[in-house]
């Protein structure tokens, strides 16, 4: 048997990093298995569903590289098929219909409350003639739930666990309406997928209870079922914008790698030993669900960070250019062909400090722009009298300067022994009018990248109308 899973969210808002996680999940365990990986829209919440939502996720899961094998499943188009299936119930005798009014139905929970019960359906309608209903009342269709024994489920993660069929009740299965209700619908489309697997939240268990009735009912085989914990902040609260980012492409935006947020998101609630860094190809290989923890995990920016600084540093270096330059475009840093070049060529330096690529970004735009860059204060601070008539000098002995990276390093040396001073007594004056900086890559990089024209006309900026005796 092929294995199948799939991911299943509702569009009535953005890809939350705790579905995104679910989504890896899926994914993994099908490629492990040589199965299939599909997704399912579940859009049958019209009043909150939404064309930007569906978007928005999409985008995510092909930004984060879990883009499915098939085309998307939505499950709005398919209420034809749910209520077939609710009426195929019906002929079975394993579903009935209630005439129950709203009135009755709150009546009968506010009697259970009184006397202390669960606010279940009392099943008032279970054994009932339907001949007895009201003229013109619409019935909703409810699924017969066992009565007697137990409901178990062997979790591939939680372990075996069992519900008392005592405390499962009638549920509707389709509405009066002719509307299906949400459990039965998944239980529909997952059967009719083929989904052999179905891997989602600890929130779903007790729901799992009483979708397990449905495929019994039908005599349909029960997927197998892992309900992986929940991610908490770093207060073990709910996860959520006061912790920081839980969007998907809100942690894009931030600069972070798709790479570094799966493997990161992998690691929470899974584990292989002490490994850290995971690439996808080496988590296909090791995933196994025996492996996801059943406890909440807690949400940590601060190793997220460090790990997206590990995935910058191993990138290929077009990559990060490009989307530097994409995102200097958006801060309208104004940049041309040569700009654009600069930045790829400092690259190999400039990632090796950064962690996000906005850092990155941030750090490549004086590279990036034509002219003097804007000055820092802590920058503007280093060009006194002296240093500035220091550059001036130094650019009069670089003029002849063969301008290759490892030749300026060496020049730069040499002036320094000359002149009896540290080298960064040259180094940082000169970063500063380069760079606008008081931090950069090394500076022999920067000239050999800047080129001698650019470099020089920043250095004579920055020594202005000194006059040098």
């Amino acid at each position: 048997m092929s294995v199948r899973t799939r991911f299943a969210p509702s569009p009535t808002g953005f890809l939350h990093i705790g579905g995104a996680r679910t989504a890896l999940f899926n994914f993994l365990f099908a490629r492990r298995h040589g199965g299939q990986y599909l997704l399912r829209i579940e859009d049958t919440d019209r009043a909150r569903s939404t064309e930007e939502a569906v978007r928005q996720i999409l985008d995510s899961l092909e930004w984060l590289g879990l883009r499915p094998d098939e085309p998307p499943i939505f499950q709005s188009r398919r209420e034809a098929r749910h209520a077939e299936v609710a009426r195929e119930l019906l002929a079975k005798g394993r579903a009935y219909l209630a005439f129950d009014t709203p009135e009755e139905l709150q009546q009968a929970r506010e009697c259970a409350v009184a006397e202390g019960r669960p606010p279940r359906y009392d099943g008032a309608w279970r054994d009932r003639d339907p001949a007895t209903a009201p003229a013109g009342a619409k019935p909703a269709i409810r699924l017969k739930a066992p009565r007697e024994g137990e409901t178990v489920v062997p979790d591939l993660v939680q372990g075996e666990v069992r519900v008392s069929n005592a405390e499962l009740d009638d549920m509707i299965i389709l509405r009066s309406d002719g509307t299906p209700t949400y459990l039965h619908a998944v239980v529909v489309d997952d059967h009719d997928m083929g989904i052999t697997h179905v891997i989602r939240g600890d929130d779903h268990l007790t729901n799992t209870f009483r979708q397990c009735a449905i495929y019994d009912a039908m005599g349909w085989t029960r997927p197998r079922f892992a309900h992986i914990p929940l991610i908490h902040g770093a207060d073990g609260a709910k996860l959520s914008k006061r912790h920081g980012a839980v969007g998907a492409l809100e942690f894009r935006e931030q600069g972070f790698l798709p790479e570094a947020l799966c493997n990161y998101l992998l690691r929470l609630g899974w584990g292989h030993g002490d490994e850290e860094v995971v690439p996808r190809d080496r988590a296909i290989a090791l995933f196994d669900l025996k492996d996801v923890g059943r406890s909440a995990s807690r949400m940590d920016y601060a190793k997220l960070l460090h790990l997206n600084g590990v995935y910058l540093r191993a990138a290929d270096d077009d990559r990060l250019a490009h989307d530097v330059m994409e995102r200097l475009a958006k801060r309208n840093v104004l940049f041309g062909a040569e700009g654009a070049e600069r930045v790829r060529a400092l690259m190999p330096d400039l990632k090796e400090r950064a962690k996000t690529l906005e850092e990155l970004a941030g750090a490549a735009a004086f590279a990036a722009v034509e002219g003097p860059p804007p000055m820092e204060p802590k920058a503007a601070a280093l060009l006194t009298t002296e240093a500035r008539a220091r550059l001036a000098d130094l650019a009069q002995f670089l003029s002849d300067a063969p301008w290759e990276r490892l030749e300026l390093e060496r020049w730069l040396r040499d002036y320094a022994e000359v002149k009896g001073v540290k080298l960064g007594q040259v180094a940082q004056p000169l970063r500063a009018a380069l760079t606008g900086s008081t931090q950069s890559p090394p500076i022999d990089a920067v000239l050999a990248a800047l080129g001698r024209t650019e470099a020089m006309d920043r250095v004579l900026a920055a020594v202005g109308d000194l006059e040098v005796g």
